[in-house]
């Protein structure tokens, strides 16, 4: 008889606790060793209670989830996946989060049919087993010292300086990869080739996600709205409520956003746009796959690399979660693994020949 995995609960509202307990208990492999209102209760059950993973408010009363969070990363690292409001707060709130160390985040349940609460339930549940599984020591390093603003990040990473370059870029990722993209595009100079990426996070969560990395990078990051001629210096993400793809017009190329069923369970899926460059873009591409749970990506960058696209994997030791990179990589669609804090580099290397 395996262990199961114990989780404990922690939300204000004793509805949403009661919820979430009746969603993880369903599975099989899942406990809920106990539900606390507050991060004061939750600091007592978490010693009494010792569970392998936690879900958490980000809004709290008493002392709010971030606050309580860091405290957790420096005094008892531990799984956490953070259960976020879907608006502007909640979502600027929880990239805060997965910077502080928060494993995942999951949107609350909604009753406007969005998801299913079976499909909810299923979600939650994968992402608690993937947590529990996952490499603390890649949070802790956040103990130590705040994330370097991108000033001192563009100190410490010499800039590259790209020639010419008709290249264009395409990167996916999933869990673990708000900080990857984050620390992969504090390497990438103004002038950059195209870079065009697909993250799995819900619709209102992407804004946040785009404005941030603008903050942060060199070049110019935007949610792509549909329509735009792909052009260098500037970085375009996916909006979380359609999948992206590159298409050929008269001016170059164009960013299409399509609002077409899931692929592999995602929209925005990493295939759609790795698809759209391997036929489009051709040997002129880059790929590149970051952090993730499932397989999302690997097909699409096989036919990239069949098509004569130079192609990249994460590394297992510098993921979160060897998920779809190890997809993409058993397939033979890798070219060339390397750890997060190089790839960046080899990356421009390769677009730059």
């Amino acid at each position: 008889m395996s262990m199961k995995t114990r989780v404990l609960v922690v939300d204000d509202s004793a509805l949403m606790r009661g919820l979430l307990t009746e969603m993880i208990g369903s599975a099989a492999d899942m406990e809920v060793v106990g539900s606390a209102p507050d991060a004061v209760v939750a600091r007592e059950m978490i010693k009494s209670l010792n569970p392998d993973v936690l879900t958490l408010d980000v809004q709290m009363p008493k002392m709010d989830g971030l606050e309580f969070l860091e405290r957790l990363m420096r005094l008892r690292p531990m799984p956490v996946v953070m259960v976020s409001a879907y608006t502007q707060t909640g979502s600027d709130t929880t990239l805060k989060a997965l910077e502080l160390g928060a494993f995942d985040f999951i949107g609350k349940p909604r009753a406007d049919g969005l998801k299913s609460m079976e499909e909810y339930a299923e979600e939650l549940v994968d992402k608690l087993r993937a947590a529990k599984g996952a490499r603390l020591r890649k949070f802790a390093a956040h103990q130590s010292a705040p994330a370097p603003s991108s000033s001192v990040s563009a100190l410490l990473k010499p800039a590259l300086r790209m020639g010419t370059s008709n290249k264009i870029i395409f990167l996916g990722a999933s869990t673990g990869g708000t900080e990857a993209i984050k620390e992969f595009l504090t390497g990438v100079p103004a002038d950059c080739p195209p870079i065009l990426i697909v993250q799995h996070m819900p619709e209102s969560f992407t804004a946040s996600f785009a404005k941030r990395l603008d903050s942060l990078c060199q070049p110019k990051v935007i949610e792509a709205q549909g329509g735009e001629k792909v052009e260098g210096g500037t970085v375009y993400i996916a909006p979380g409520h359609s999948h992206m793809q590159i298409r050929r017009a008269a001016s170059g190329h164009v960013i299409e956003l399509l609002a077409t069923p899931p692929v592999n369970r995602h929209r925005p899926a990493v295939d759609v746009l790795f698809d759209s460059a391997a036929s489009i873009v051709g040997k002129q591409a880059v790929a590149v796959i970051l952090t993730g749970m499932g397989k999302d990506g690997a097909q699409g960058m096989l036919r990239m690399r069949q098509a004569g696209a130079r192609t990249f994997g994460q590394d297992e030791a510098s993921c979160v979660v060897y998920g779809m990179p190890r997809e993409a990589f058993l397939i033979g669609a890798v070219e060339e693994q390397y750890p997060l804090e190089e790839i960046s580099r080899k990356v421009l290397q390769a677009a730059n020949r």
